[in-house]
């Protein structure tokens, strides 16, 4: 009688990282702490969620309260930083891609939802599915 291979080990599902909201996947040195990981990387666990984080979110949500269809992420940076904006930009989309993770917001380009860990080039938000159970002016 032939001997049944054991089932090789689950690995657990991919997470969205705290700080910048990319999806990272399990490694075997976080095997024993993966319930206490919550940053992709040492970069993202050092810089954390700031100040900078919750105004970019209140700024997203009251833009998005204020129009009838999508926002450039653009419009939040020149509001909040008018001379650096551009410096800013990574700052608003890794804000945006955590927001569309908690399905506040979604990423749209050319009027198709895209995927934020994916999508390059200009894109735009507007509301998600939880855009309702936001609170304004609040950050998480």
């Amino acid at each position: 009688m032939a001997r049944r291979r054991p089932d090789p080990p689950r690995v657990p599902a991919e997470r969205v990282c705290a700080r910048c909201g990319r999806p990272f996947a399990w490694r075997k040195k976080w095997a024993r702490v993966w319930d206490r990981v919550k940053y992709c990387s040492e970069r993202c666990r050092r810089e954390r969620s700031g100040p900078d984080d919750v105004r970019i979110e209140a700024c997203v949500a009251r833009r998005l309260d204020a129009c009838k269809g999508s926002l450039c992420p653009s419009q939040v940076g020149r509001e909040l930083w008018p001379d650096e904006w551009r410096a800013r930009m990574e700052r608003v989309r890794s804000v945006g891609r955590r927001l569309e993770a908690q399905e506040r917001i979604i990423w749209t380009q050319g009027g198709r939802r895209v995927e934020p860990a994916t999508a390059r080039g200009p894109v735009r938000f507007a509301r998600g599915e939880g855009f309702g159970r936001w609170p304004i002016g609040e950050g998480r």
